[in-house]
């Protein structure tokens, strides 16, 4: 096993598209480390540079106490895990996970065992027989993941392994390699678009946005602490609702005006963030999770302090919860993280609709609320989850 240490790591092509810039990044022997964020954001590149499937334009990539740079992908003793398993489709899946001892000229015996073990570990004994073409999609993934584990590298590393599983099949899998990883004490890179997975299987999430590294921290510290816009509208879901407002103050009663609605800054919030002091009688983004939102019909609690009064666009069942999507009269922020999933000409698309018919929200409720499609909905502020951004730069409004 080995840590990894990314510095200043940068890949320019010639066309002059800068994918990943100045990368910084110490991942810990044995470490699960998350490299998640929208498409083109460099994640994938960066890995590839690790793998030495990628020329590196600047930087340095570390493995254990080596510079790896100008090593071919072999001599690093890493193994990769691609999202379209790359299994030989004429061999068995015994000599799938094999076949890469077998050109290191590892002895018979010893290969028979590293299967067999890998195997027990992964659930694979009875299909190590079978051929690709016979096997569902989560057994080929393990077949591919048992490759790597036979060869005991020094790290791992994985591009969007279970992108092309269903999702219920994703779902399991993520727990399965997040439980592998912690028995084999593999240090491990992992590449994702899928914040859901980043957040649920990394010991840290590292967050990129057009080849910049924007935050790497442990999972409920980016979700509690983001560290600036577009962190906070990525990581989450549904994503946070982000809007402009107007901060007041007043003998140490702080309140935040979206629209017509003021909500009263619970004292611990002012407290954790002594930057907004700054900010009073100017405006500020505030941003508000789906979740922080209950209907009051439910809860019993309608304070005028705390309270958003809005009509029910659209009510989603999802079983065990439902979203309401409703507009409050407030101007919307321009949403990075929208911009880089739809591009530019739909962001305008969206903000044109959202000049007439007002910022969009979704609040994420009870199933037993009663609020339908046309009602009116009296929605209870969690304030003491209220987040603060810069209007100016988008960084979190902390200290």
């Amino acid at each position: 096993m080995a840590a990894i240490e990314l510095e200043k790591l940068t890949k320019v092509y010639p066309d002059g598209t800068e994918a990943v810039s100045e990368l910084d990044l110490e991942i810990s022997d044995g470490e699960f480390v998350v490299l998640v964020g929208p498409s083109g954001c460099g994640k994938t590149t960066a890995l590839r540079m690790v793998a030495g499937l990628e020329d590196i334009t600047r930087g340095s990539v570390k493995i254990g106490e080596r510079v790896v740079n100008d090593l071919p992908p072999k001599e690093r003793d890493i193994a990769m895990v691609f999202q379209n398993y790359a299994l030989y489709p004429h061999m068995s899946s015994y000599d799938n996970m094999a076949f890469g001892l077998k050109m290191r000229k590892v002895r018979q015996g010893a290969i028979r065992e590293r299967v067999q073990d890998a195997a027990r570990l992964l659930g694979l004994d009875e299909v190590l027989g079978k051929k690709p073409r016979t096997l569902s999609g989560g057994q080929r993934q393990r077949v591919a993941m048992g490759r790597s584990i036979v060869r005991e590298p020094q790290a791992f590393l994985m591009d969007e392994p279970l992108s092309n599983l269903d999702a219920k099949l994703r779902v399991q899998m993520r727990a399965e390699i997040a439980r592998l990883q912690r028995d084999l004490g593999t240090t491990t890179i992992y590449v994702t678009h899928d914040q859901v997975e980043a957040m649920t299987m990394g010991d840290r999430v590292a967050v990129l946005s057009k080849g910049l590294l924007q935050q790497v921290a442990r999972p409920q510290v980016l979700y509690d602490h983001p560290v600036n816009l577009f962190v906070a509208e990525f990581i989450g879901s549904p994503a946070m609702n982000v809007v402009e407002a107007e901060l007041e103050g007043t003998n140490g009663d702080v309140r935040v005006s979206v629209g017509p609605h003021r909500l009263r800054v619970d004292d611990e919030v002012v407290r954790k963030r002594p930057a907004l002091e700054r900010f009073q009688g100017k405006k500020v983004i505030v941003g508000i999770r789906p979740e922080d939102l209950e209907d009051g019909g439910v809860t019993g609690e309608v304070s005028d302090d705390r309270r958003f009064s809005a009509t029910v666009d659209i009510r989603e069942d999802m079983g065990s919860e439902v979203f309401l999507h409703f507009s409050i009269d407030a101007t919307p922020v321009r949403s990075e993280v929208v911009k880089e999933a739809v591009g530019a000409e739909a962001v305008e698309v969206i903000e044109a609709r959202a000049q007439k018919e007002g910022a969009p929200f979704i609040a994420r409720v009870d199933r037993e609320t009663r609020a339908r499609e046309g009602s009116k909905v009296d929605l209870v502020v969690a304030t003491q989850h209220l987040h603060f951004f810069d209007p100016e730069t988008g960084a979190g409004i902390y200290d």
